[in-house]
């Protein structure tokens, strides 16, 4: 898509990898005023076909504040989701054929550093990169011929600070792998990478030939947590586990019961960490057998059963001495369960984004983590956060938090209100967020959207290395501050559906605003 070559500068928008150690990032200049463009444009540079029901359509004037273009969702989704997942505006680029095995938690080595702007790649998550400056050509062909980890980069998030204008690097980052790779007759490259495990940024600086590299240290990811069996059943409540200890009353001296032994199948199921958590919560056998027998009334039998008078008596005992402290609450373990965070962020991801099935992620909670996390239309300060989130539970609870709360999709400069999350529209098989690249080389990381609100058009309909085969683009900005927010992505074909959709960059968005704050 040649954004930079149509209208923008392309200083503006390449990488600001000249110097990855240089703290100066320039200013990005205004885009030349060009103003009286309609969208019936977009018709002529297409050579729509001029039917009554298309001008219509299209005859919508400039868009200013409250006007979009509306998506006839009566119509039928015809475009192929997967193409724009292979990223075929890179031309032929072929299968490098090489996986690479997961590094251990906590290696350190050095590799090519690539540092980006408006990106934060996730483990899974595609990254396309057109690399066109020669000692970056050199850094890539280096990371595909290394002997310890060949086929590899890391990849880190640069951006702005708000205050000093100078450029700050995120501490933690992706390792990619390079799974496609093409040589272009000007000696330019284009590459397709994956992420696949984060990493700690220790240092960085630039080699002989001036090519960026990294220290970086391999972050060892927790594995997910189950409550245990024993803990609760389905419809389990703290009132039913002290009635279990009620019973327990009733047992005759040196009688073996299976609910006389159920704390030790419990601890049985812990994990390191959940036995943490747990057992200086229950203290000792002793402790709770001191908490049965009470000097009120003693729970244990000379042989006999105890009466019911008896049991009623020692339930009351229990509840007075807080013996339910034995175990923490059911809705604390459910806390810090992976599988049941997984099937709720799941469940909740599904309904926005329509995905049929979730299955298989959901018995990989850590897996499932990053697939929302890569895709979640929110800011890029916002996605940064959540993968620099050390821990399966707290990553998908925070996601929770976001898929629940977040709805406002804004202008990172002058707050104005561009989408709701409720228009988004799945144009890919990444996903409603993803990342492609222009070119000049600067990648941009997107969110479609079914329609956009206080957003301008400047310049003609382009479909030159469209990221959406079928679709023609033209540059879409705030009619506010005039920041290039995105684009408008219109179809070439009246049978390809959806006819329109917009396209809005993550770097653009504003820091979400809770609607529960």
């Amino acid at each position: 898509m040649r954004d930079a070559g149509v209208i923008e500068n392309r200083r503006n928008w390449e990488w600001e990898m000249d110097d990855i150690i240089d703290d100066e990032i320039e200013i990005e200049e205004e885009f030349p005023e060009i103003e009286g463009f309609q969208i019936q444009h977009i018709l002529d540079d297409l050579d729509f076909e001029q039917e009554e029901e298309e001008e219509e359509l299209f005859h919508h004037p400039f868009l200013h504040e409250h006007n979009a273009i509306p998506i006839d969702s009566s119509n039928e989704f015809t475009f192929n989701t997967s193409i724009a997942s292979l990223h075929t505006y890179l031309g032929d680029v072929e299968d490098t054929r090489h996986r690479t095995a997961f590094l251990d938690g906590g290696a350190i080595l050095n590799l090519p550093l690539f540092s980006l702007q408006g990106v934060v790649l996730f483990p899974g998550a595609t990254l396309p990169l057109r690399v066109t400056v020669p000692r970056f050509v050199v850094a890539i062909e280096r990371a595909m011929s290394q002997v310890d980890v060949p086929y590899t980069i890391g990849v880190i998030r640069v951006h702005r600070d708000n205050g000093s204008f100078r450029k700050k690097m995120a501490s933690i980052g992706t390792t990619a792998v390079i799974r496609q790779y093409g040589r272009l007759e000007d000696g330019s490259l284009n590459v397709v990478t994956r992420g696949q495990q984060r990493f700690h940024l220790r240092r960085c600086w630039n080699d002989v030939e001036r090519g960026p590299y990294g220290e970086i240290q391999i972050i060892e990811e927790d594995l997910p947590l189950r409550t245990p069996r024993d803990a609760f059943d389905k419809s389990a409540s703290s009132s039913n586990m002290l009635s279990s200890r009620v019973k327990m009353c009733g047992l005759k001296n040196g009688e073996n019961d299976s609910e006389a032994n159920s704390d030790k199948g419990f601890e049985s199921e812990l994990s390191p960490i959940e036995r943490k958590i747990h057992l200086p919560a229950i203290g000792s056998d002793q402790a709770i057998r001191s908490n049965l027998d009470l000097s009120n009334g003693n729970c244990s039998t000379s042989g006999k059963q105890s009466s019911k008078e008896e049991l009623n008596r020692c339930y009351k005992n229990i509840l007075s001495h807080k013996i339910s402290k034995a175990f923490w609450p059911h809705w604390v373990y459910r806390m810090y369960d992976s599988y049941t965070l997984a099937q709720r962020a799941a469940d909740m991801w599904k309904q926005i984004v329509g995905v049929p099935s979730m299955d298989s992620l959901i018995k990989k909670p850590d897996v499932l983590s990053f697939h929302i996390a890569s895709k979640i239309p929110v800011s890029e300060s916002t996605r940064q956060e959540l993968l620099d989130i050390d821990g399966i539970a707290y990553r998908l609870r925070k996601e929770i938090e976001l898929l629940d709360s977040i709805d406002l999709i804004r202008c990172k400069i002058c707050q104005t209100t561009v989408a709701k999350r409720s228009d988004m529209l799945v144009m890919s098989n990444e996903g409603p967020l993803g990342a492609y690249v222009n070119p000049d080389g600067y990648v941009h990381e997107i969110m479609t959207l079914y329609k956009a609100n206080g957003l301008s058009l400047i310049g003609p309909a382009v479909t030159e290395y469209s990221w959406f085969p079928g679709y023609a683009w033209t540059i879409a900005k705030c009619t506010i501050c005039r920041t290039q927010m995105g684009w408008l992505f219109t179809a070439t074909s009246k049978k390809l559906r959806p006819n329109s959709f917009w396209g809005i960059r993550s770097c653009q968005v504003a820091d979400e605003i809770r609607r529960n704050l």
